[in-house]
């Protein structure tokens, strides 16, 4: 009998200490969702550079312990944020968050632009836009989004003209109107643009891979007047767009001190519209 006594007193006693085991890891999982500490996911260089000197100083003042995870491609990023690895990004403009999201049936969300680094015209051969001669060569990117801005920018120089109607976004040099230089154009991969500085008359390079390359936005002949779509975001899941996080780093950016940051270590960077 007290064998039996004894037996029960230990799986009761067991079942207790299971209990408060259960209800300890529920208040962990709990203090996990609630916690300041956050991961933000970047690719290496301007907008990780972006996220360590403007955004993530200023989140440290607010309580948050930030730490950068840097990506070398533009897949795993959102992958880690659908995950919950981090709990944002920034590294894609919306045109690509939008699709990657649909296409991986992802539920992501722009938060809010940021300042990007624009396409810029390029040239070792002539010293402004106006100096461009008849028949000069132009490599540009021969992916479609890239390929839009690259024709837009020739366009608001004035080298060409757009057939009236054409979406901004996708045009391509079949909506050329007109190509009042003859300009022949030599679409290539986008990494190889800044190489191709030195060898075609003018370059279209995007910002990205310009900075990669060392080059200095300044010293493009012209810089994109880019579509904010085309503007880098910081994205999070739709599910916490609405969350203190996304409320703190939207109130980060939106601050004076991001913008003098911006003004003073991001020079060329196009803003975005709500901040002109």
């Amino acid at each position: 009998m007290k064998k039996w006594l004894l037996g029960l007193v230990f799986v009761l006693a067991a079942g207790a200490l299971a209990a408060c085991g259960g209800n300890s890891e529920s208040k962990d999982k709990a203090a996990g969702v609630n916690s300041k500490d956050v991961k933000i996911g970047a690719t290496a260089g301007p907008y990780s550079d972006m996220l360590q000197k403007a955004i993530v100083p200023r989140l440290e003042k607010k309580g948050y312990k930030v730490k950068v995870v840097e990506f070398s491609d533009y897949i795993q990023p959102n992958k880690a944020l659908d995950n919950g690895d981090i709990q944002a990004n920034l590294f894609q403009h919306t045109i690509y968050l939008e699709n990657f999201a649909k296409q991986n049936n992802m539920k992501l969300s722009a938060l809010i632009t940021v300042p990007t680094a624009p396409m810029g015209i390029y040239s070792n051969k002539f010293k402004s836009i106006d100096k461009v001669k008849v028949g000069a060569t132009v490599t540009i990117p021969n992916d479609p989004t890239n390929g839009a801005r690259a024709l837009n920018t020739l366009r608001d120089e004035g080298l060409i003209t757009i057939k009236e109607g054409a979406d901004p976004l996708t045009v391509s040099e079949k909506d050329i109107a007109e190509n009042k230089k003859n300009l022949k154009f030599q679409p290539i991969e986008a990494g190889q643009l800044p190489r191709s500085v030195d060898s075609a008359d003018l370059a279209c390079v995007p910002g990205n891979f310009a900075l990669a390359a060392k080059m200095n936005l300044l010293d493009a002949l012209a810089l994109e007047n880019m579509n904010d779509k085309y503007r880098n975001i910081v994205a999070v899941k739709t599910e916490n767009k609405d969350s203190q996080l996304a409320k703190d780093i939207k109130d980060v950016i939106q601050s004076s001190d991001f913008e003098k940051v911006i003004d003073d270590q991001f020079k060329g960077f196009g803003k975005p519209e709500w901040m002109k």
